[in-house]
């Protein structure tokens, strides 16, 4: 670099031979460039503006786990036990034996069959045909539906449906245990029939909400109703998602804030905003593109891009503050901040996107499309924050105030991080190494209790007073059925499914269950069996078993339910009612389960198979992240381990930038385990977006590091010098991260607030492992001297 001062006091641009070809391409084309960005932007922008949410069932779940392969298989015969909405119709001054509830239940019925995506054949309440009540007298079997023929709402009329219900077995399952409320079970089509297109959760969430409990809370001031199932929590997680604007705003008001008052620089403040937005804006434009929505987990990605753009443009604005300190003009600033940075700011980044393309491992959609959304929008930055930012930068430049405030900040400084570089000293660097030691032994012991699964009864995606676990509460106090329903397919040869050696298996199998821990009560063609023989024998309770005799087996279940039967007698489900679908729970039960087939499936007559319902869904997709956590783990580090490796050259400088980053992992998973935080399909990606996101502190540090170790410096001073010019950028850097998903933590979604709360300690903590402990690590693997004599 030249040191001739021009006659204007501005320093001469550098010597050509020592600009990199790619500084040379930007530099000197930066008027096409800009307008290639803005017709991008442009193009993009309007694309972002379509971008629509989007939740699917299937999305949510791991498709080519065995329990969902076996699921899909058989969905036709399952009457949709994974996906359904289950409304409670309560009456509040009295029980449903009364006129006005049951012309109101009528009504609500009504409406529910016309809904978009009921499956209308599965429909059931109090009005539907298929639901029945059926007796043996002296004359033989009698039955018909619970709505009495010739019903009028008379007082005999209710006396006779109150016989019915009785009668109908139905009490705790469709009748409430209390008879105050009665429920409309309404299984729900993934696609539609017709058009093919997937059910609009959002859509059928608000219709629930206007149409049925609004609209008839309205009309009878005494029934109150309670709506649970997939479609109506992903509503109201969708619902949820449309506050993220007044966060999103917060965010950027927020940042903002703090970059003005870092910088000092009206330029160093709105471009870097401006070029993290022009990011989020082509992310969600390639992702339309892609034909990609926003389901409730990616949503939150724009967040991290927005934040992951603005610490890298502070890095730019930090570099060109004091190149403009030393007297260059902007276009030089600009070039000579671009070729400090751009190596460790691509490393950094392309260390970001594959950290978060690992998630790709993981065998859930909603997750993958994560990744793709991270990968994405990390991949945008390394052109709008790289490339777009300091082109801007180079025609602006930093204001006078901002070079003030650098010069002037200097000598105070100074002292502060003359400071902080004794982390770096010879006596302090073991005390530094003791400590992260005992972090990681106390971390160990207290993340013994970190779970994979839901910890929490209802949903854990909403708070415990959202309206959803409140009307969830309603079902489990009223009801003895339980909504969280774990479904054994029973497979057999058609026309088999009623032999007696399949009824008697499934009947041990329910009492293995009955008796395991967690489950309520069980329901099997079996049962249906027993009771009709017992019924065809005068009640007589030594005839309530399986019969031998095949005949009588048949007449037995002549009747059964079609819920429990498919066509061809193929197959037959066994449900088992749980608690609760923590995870605790689902793996006791699933074990007791694969334990039984183990020892009774015989291909040539029956195999029991799990697991569906919403507990087998639950189940599944426990045992995909319980699997996948650790294997995504090995994949983040080493990732970006080999990346530090083919920019440092060093095994010993890739130690010193992952190990923080190890200890930090650490750390959080302790963190979760005490905050009775789950690992799930929310929580799992923290881990990666928190190492991928968090290296970018120690690649920046050591790069400076190593730059003053190549001249010479000793460990302790070249340390002080990467304080002084790198220190205050990465503080801010973690600061500003930090503060992009801290507003998470007061979201209506629980799980966002979660995530907040553990991306806010990871970017934090990462942030200080990279200042605190990367420099103690130098001290015990870094050979200065041999760093040193590299470039000479």
């Amino acid at each position: 670099m030249s040191n001739s001062n021009p006659s204007d006091g501005k320093r001469e641009q550098p010597a050509p031979s020592a600009e990199p070809m790619i500084e040379r391409l930007i530099f000197n084309n930066r008027l096409p460039l800009l307008i290639v960005f803005l017709v991008l932007t442009l193009f993009l922008g309007y694309n972002a503006a379509k971008i629509q949410p989007d939740a699917s069932f299937e999305r949510l779940i791991p498709l080519e786990h065995p329990y969902i392969v076996n699921m899909m298989e058989h969905r036709d015969d399952l009457q949709n036990l994974g996906n359904y909405v289950r409304i409670a119709v309560e009456n509040e001054d009295g029980d449903i034996f009364e006129k006005e509830y049951m012309e109101t239940l009528e009504k609500i019925t009504d409406e529910v069959f016309y809904l978009n995506g009921v499956e209308r054949s599965g429909l059931k309440s109090l009005w539907t045909s298929n639901v029945r009540w059926q007796e043996v007298t002296e004359e033989g079997f009698q039955g018909g539906t619970v709505i009495p023929d010739g019903y009028d709402g008379s007082k005999d009329s209710l006396e006779e449906l109150r016989d019915n219900v009785l009668r109908s077995g139905e009490v705790g399952r469709l009748v409430a245990d209390d008879f105050n409320s009665s429920i409309i079970y309404a299984p729900l089509m993934e696609k539609d029939p017709e058009t093919g297109e997937s059910l609009d959760y959002r859509e059928l969430s608000q219709a629930l909400e206007q149409k049925v409990r609004q609209k008839f809370e309205a009309q009878n001031g005494n029934v109150d109703i309670h709506i649970v199932g997939f479609a109506k929590l992903v509503g109201d997680l969708i619902e949820g998602i449309e506050s993220i604007a007044l966060f999103a705003l917060i965010t950027l008001v927020l940042t903002t804030i703090f970059l003005f008052w870092y910088s000092r620089c009206v330029a160093g403040t709105i471009v870097p905003v401006l070029a993290s937005l022009v990011a989020v804006v082509w992310q969600l434009g390639i992702l339309r593109l892609l034909g990609y929505g926003m389901d409730p987990y990616s949503v939150l990605v724009p967040f991290l891009v927005f934040a992951i753009g603005i610490s890298h443009g502070v890095q730019v604005v930090n570099a060109m503050a004091i190149e403009a300190s030393k007297g260059f003009d902007p276009l030089t600033s600009a070039r000579l901040a671009f070729r400090a940075l751009y190596i460790p700011g691509i490393v950094a980044l392309v260390s970001d996107a594959f950290g978060f393309l690992t998630l790709l491992f993981i065998e859930i959609d909603v997750i993958r499309d994560l990744a793709v959304a991270a990968g994405i929008g990390v991949a945008v930055i390394i052109i709008t924050n790289l490339v777009l930012h300091p082109v801007v930068m180079s025609y602006i430049g930093i204001t006078k105030g901002g070079v003030k405030h650098v010069q002037n900040h200097d000598g105070k400084a100074d002292r502060k991080w003359r400071l902080m570089s004794y982390f770096a000293h010879p006596g302090v660097a073991p005390v530094s190494l003791l400590i992260a030691l005992v972090l990681v032994g106390a971390s160990v012991y207290y993340k013994q209790d970190l779970k994979v699964g839901d910890l929490d009864k209802g949903a854990p995606e909403l708070r415990p007073d959202s309206r959803y676990n409140m009307d969830n509460s309603f079902m489990v106090e009223n009801y003895s059925t339980s909504s969280d329903v774990l479904v054994v397919m029973v497979e057999t040869p058609q026309e088999s499914c009623t032999n007696y050696d399949v009824l008697r298996s499934m009947d041990r199998l329910q009492w293995r269950l009955e008796n395991t821990e967690g489950v309520q009560s069980t329901i099997s063609l079996a049962d249906v069996s027993k009771i009709v023989t017992r019924a065809l024998n005068e009640g007589n309770w030594n005839w309530y078993e399986i019969s031998r005799n095949q005949t009588i087996i048949n007449a037995s279940i002549r009747q059964a339910p079609s819920g429990l039967i498919n066509t061809d007698c193929s197959l037959t489900p066994l449900m088992a009612y749980l608690d609760d679908h923590k995870a605790e729970t689902l793996r006791r039960v699933t074990a007791e389960v694969e334990d039984f087939a183990e020892g009774n499936n015989d291909p040539d007559k029956h195999e029991f198979l799990l697991g569906a319902g919403n507990a087998g869904v639950e189940a599944a997709t426990n045992e995909v992240i319980s699997s996948a956590k650790n294997m995504m783990l090995v994949f983040v580090y080493a990732v970006v381990a080999f990346l530090c490796l083919l920019s440092f050259r060093s095994v010993r400088a890739v130690l010193c930038v992952i190990l923080p980053l190890g200890l930090t992992s650490i750390i959080a998973e302790a963190l979760m385990a005490q905050m009775g935080i789950g690992i799930k399909v929310a929580t799992l990606p923290v881990i990666a977006l928190g190492v991928g996101i968090g290296v970018d502190y120690g690649i920046y540090m050591f790069s400076k590091l190593e730059t003053y170790l190549k001249e010479g410096y000793p460990l302790q001073e070249a340390y002080f010098e990467t304080l002084r010019t790198t220190g205050k950028a990465v503080a801010f850097t973690g600061i500003t991260l930090a503060l992009g998903v801290f507003t998470w933590i007061f979201s209506p979604i629980k799980f966002q607030a979660d995530m907040g709360v553990l991306l806010t300690f990871m970017f934090l903590w990462n942030m200080v492992g990279a200042i605190w402990l990367m420099p103690a690590l130098a001290r015990f693997l870094l050979r200065p001297e041999k760093i040193a004599a590299k470039k000479k």
